[in-house]
């Protein structure tokens, strides 16, 4: 039981020491999506979800697009759609240290 415990509890400070937990700052432009920073990458990434899907945003066919209105196109480089999978790219350009 003890090593189960000890062993539970390394995994716990590795993933809250990982890379996506790190709280990042935000630009302006995607704060006025997701709320003020900084907040890790995984909750900025929940919180754009949030957004796009009670705006909506989803193309109907397929939902992996996403359909950029005026605020997500500053984040996501004026395009028109975007595909979720190139979401984390653009996203980059926003979060900082």
């Amino acid at each position: 039981m003890a090593i189960l415990l000890k062993r539970s509890n390394i995994i716990q400070n590795i993933m809250a020491n990982s890379a996506f937990m790190q709280p990042m700052k935000l630009s302006a432009d995607l704060e006025a999506v997701v709320g003020k920073g900084p907040m890790a990458r995984s909750e900025v990434v929940s919180k754009l979800w949030v957004y796009i899907k009670g705006k909506n945003l989803q193309d109907a066919k397929d939902k992996r697009i996403i359909k950029n209105d005026e605020a997500l196109k500053k984040i996501f480089d004026g395009q028109e759609t975007v595909h979720m999978m190139k979401m984390a790219g653009f996203l980059s350009k926003h979060l900082s240290k």
